[in-house]
């Protein structure tokens, strides 16, 4: 019954697939193809911004180091995330340092996986993301939806959020984890918890990363920011003082 769903979700979803190796690029385009997907590849950095600047796929999957470039790919994330805030985009890499993976989710992809993934692990992942982008795009449709917990306030529509009226500039994946944990301050959200909220398939560390990106960005704004806490071997928790 999965298998079906994501084969319905995939039909004429566009993935935009940049790998600089022929073999992999092409064993790739095939499994996705298989399940339904339209997939355009390119094998260099310039060669995909020439056309995706010009037109967005529905999901990007980027390999960090293309041809000459070897950090081609967090150079075309980073112009992707500037063309869109909601655009999917999943590193798929053989490079994989702690360094490499906080540093391609600060530049804004949703998730950092290498090949050595399973297919399956992989196609679960680029299902979840499509699906989520599909229900923020439903969900532009309904009246603004607000929720103000003390010095911050979220957008839930619009994807915004303030804190003392300055915006946080988070990424898809870090605004629902955030609205996870706002939703019942002082109650601890799990990772597993955290990455259904995102519509997501994620390790401990890379939801970590994540919540430790959103937390930079508030204290970047208030040094004394103590908004989200840590509770050990649990979870997260907004601290219910900021409400």
């Amino acid at each position: 019954m999965e298998r079906h769903t994501a084969e319905r979700l995939a039909m004429k979803k566009h993935i935009a697939l940049i790998e600089d190796e022929a073999g992999i690029r092409d064993n790739y385009r095939a499994a996705f193809e298989r399940r339904g997907y339209r997939v355009s590849t390119y094998g260099d950095r310039p060669s995909a911004w020439q056309v995706l600047r010009q037109s967005l796929p529905d999901l990007a999957i980027i390999d960090v180091g293309l041809g000459d470039e070897p950090e081609g790919g967090f150079t075309l994330c980073q112009a992707l995330r500037a063309q869109s805030a909601t655009l999917p985009i999943i590193f798929l890499t053989a490079r994989d340092s702690d360094i490499d993976t906080v540093h391609g989710l600060r530049l804004g992809a949703d998730d950092y996986v290498t090949k050595d993934m399973s297919l399956d692990h992989l196609l679960a992942r680029i299902t979840a993301l499509l699906r989520r982008a599909e229900a923020w795009a439903e969900a532009l449709q309904k009246p603004d939806e607000v929720v103000q917990r003390g010095r911050m306030e979220m957008n839930v529509d619009r994807m915004t959020v303030s804190w003392d009226q300055q915006p946080v500039d988070l990424t898809v994946t870090e605004f629902w984890m955030l609205h996870s944990l706002v939703q019942h301050p002082g109650h601890v959200r799990s990772r597993e918890q955290l990455m259904e909220a995102a519509s997501t398939v994620l390790d401990d560390n890379t939801v970590t990363s994540h919540i430790k990106r959103i937390r930079r960005k508030f204290m970047q704004l208030d040094g004394s920011f103590d908004g989200i806490q840590t509770a050990y071997g649990m979870g997260y928790r907004w601290n219910a003082r900021e409400v």
